[in-house]
């Protein structure tokens, strides 16, 4: 394969931004298989952010010869207070994330931060030198990369660790290529800012788009940008039935023609074209007869004009939604006791 193909890979939806796409055309120029990772809290259900639509970002990346990982931060969910906090609950969760991600992705490599911190012998000491070159403001900006604000009054000393863990995970893993959704690029650009200071190999950041949330977004509602396991009617869960798909995107905000921040164009943009060569709507000649779509920005156009109908969009939504999630929830059936657990513990 050859390097603009592999460029094309790497920048199609759902990527929002290559930092820089200079930097790694050079990568793949000189390094036939570059190590890439992601790194994920272990924090609940997955969904059709988390698991899917990462993963099949995941999946242009293996396509393009890159060596993935999924770096399982079980360290960064303990301080983060996800699975209320809980070591076993983490652990066990871990694994079902780990079979998520072999299901959608198969190749991808899984490393769990417990491995890491073990079997690096200068982690610990990576971590005191990198916080040298981190002030305690600085630090405190960087938490709502864990979906903190620095305006928290209580937060405990263990939070402060989190941001620069994650910039030396980076470096204890020799990645090449740093990705992540858009909502991590704080610590990205942070690592891109001190590991030349420290003479460490500074990786090419990938960042994609978060899916926003199914409800009609509000200005002072943080989670409502988003799909959030915290928000169950906010997103689609890879555990949902048909039925809830299909009651869930019925319910989806869309309003005629607004294509800013509207969660069912999103999805069509990000998973189901990235799935899909066509979307086919039906719906009766009176409004307008059936109709193929075979790409995104042809869509989104006519539903702009009032061409398309909000209500026709959804059912074809729906349906292409339970063709990629059912066999993924067939093949990830949870045993009851864990499901419980995970959903007590959200």
């Amino acid at each position: 394969m050859d390097v603009t193909t592999k460029i094309d890979l790497v920048a199609r939806p759902p990527t929002e931004e290559i930092v820089t796409k200079e930097e790694l055309t050079n990568l793949f120029e000189t390094n036939s298989k570059p190590k890439h990772y992601i790194g994920l809290e272990i924090s609940g259900f997955l969904h059709l952010g988390s698991l899917i639509s990462t993963g099949f970002k995941i999946n242009d990346f293996i396509k393009a010869g890159v060596q993935c990982n999924v770096f399982l931060a079980d360290w960064h969910t303990l301080i983060n207070d996800k699975l209320g906090g809980n070591w076993e609950t983490i652990s066990k969760v871990s694994k079902y994330y780990e079979d998520a991600f072999k299901t959608v992705c198969p190749g991808v490599g899984i490393i769990r931060g417990t491995e890491l911190y073990n079997s690096t012998k200068e982690y610990w000491k990576d971590l005191v030198q990198f916080t040298k070159h981190m002030s305690l403001a600085r630090t405190m900006r960087t938490l709502t990369i864990m979906g903190r604000s620095e305006s928290e009054e209580k937060i405990d000393l263990a939070k402060l660790l989190y941001p620069p863990m994650q910039a030396v995970d980076i470096h204890s893993m020799e990645i090449d290529i740093a990705h992540a959704g858009m909502d991590q690029r704080k610590i990205h650009m942070l690592v891109r800012e001190i590991f030349p200071k420290m003479k460490w190999k500074v990786p090419v950041a990938v960042h994609h788009s978060l899916l926003p949330g199914l409800l009609e977004p509000a200005p002072d509602d943080d989670l409502g940008s988003k799909m959030s396991k915290s928000k169950p009617g906010s997103g689609i869960f890879i555990h949902d039935s048909d039925e809830e798909i299909g009651n869930k995107i019925k319910k989806a905000w869309c309003d005629v023609a607004q294509i800013p921040n509207n969660p069912i164009l999103q999805i069509v943009k990000n998973v189901i074209f990235h799935e899909f060569n066509e979307v086919y709507i039906a719906r009766p000649q009176k409004f307008g007869g059936n109709v193929t779509y075979d790409n995104y920005l042809q869509l989104e156009a006519d539903f702009a004009a009032g061409k398309l109908h909000p209500s026709d969009l959804k059912q074809t939504v729906s349906d292409h939604l339970v063709k990629i999630i059912a066999p993924i929830r067939d093949k990830l059936a949870l045993d009851p006791e864990l499901y419980s657990t995970i959903k007590n513990s959200v």
